[in-house]
């Protein structure tokens, strides 16, 4: 999420899971995009801006057995891992998704809220540079971000806001155009957050 990793790990040790407004119970969209995009339990799936997400859990729960979980906060990450057996398949990675190196290739890039965050157009190409390494020829990726009548920030900073069309042109001719679900998200307070989710192919 940009170049704020004190913020993150700030609010990760300040607050319980279901104190951020990101807090989802079961992942459930990213769940179903996932599944259709074909992929088998050997498939590599990384989850950019993991955070303490359900999502790792979940995974595992349905068979996945090649899984990184990627975020700037240590904390987050480490959140999840307690809630987890030792001896589970998931590459654990602190670091910024702006310059990361992955050592493989995946099946599978996974994003709920970590591009949004990235305002300037040079963030924006770095990510993509890092996502178009990453991911294998044929490959799958999973971009949410607000929806364009969305929140306008998030944790006090301000996000892009995306829908299919402005999506599809940020991330180029490389990727073509899949399916996109617009999600009312309810925070655990009750207020409802207009997200997009993309879903592109590598060609």
């Amino acid at each position: 999420m940009g170049d704020k990793p004190d913020r993150w790990e700030g609010v990760y040790r300040t607050k319980a899971e279901a104190e951020t407004s990101w807090f989802e119970d079961r992942p459930q969209v990213s769940l179903d995009l996932i599944a259709s995009t074909g992929a088998t339990p050997d498939a590599a799936i990384v989850d950019i801006g993991a955070g303490s997400s359900r999502l790792v859990d979940c995974l595992l729960d349905l068979g996945f057995r090649q899984i990184t979980a990627l975020d700037l906060s240590e904390t987050a990450l480490a959140k999840t891992r307690a809630r987890l057996p030792d001896d589970m398949p998931v590459t654990w990675v602190v670091g910024n998704v702006l310059d990361w190196q992955s050592s493989g290739h995946f099946d599978v890039w996974h994003d709920r809220a970590a591009f949004h965050f990235l305002t300037e157009p040079a963030d924006q190409e770095a990510y993509l540079r890092v996502m178009d390494r990453a991911l294998a020829s044929g490959g799958h990726a999973i971009i949410g971000t607000f929806a364009p009548d969305g929140p306008e920030k998030c944790s006090g900073l301000p996000v892009a806001r995306y829908d299919a069309a402005l999506l599809a042109e940020r991330l180029g001719p490389g990727y073509r155009w899949v399916t996109s679900i617009y999600h009312n998200h309810r925070t655990p307070w009750g207020a409802v957050q207009q997200f997009h989710f993309g879903l592109f192919r590598k060609v």
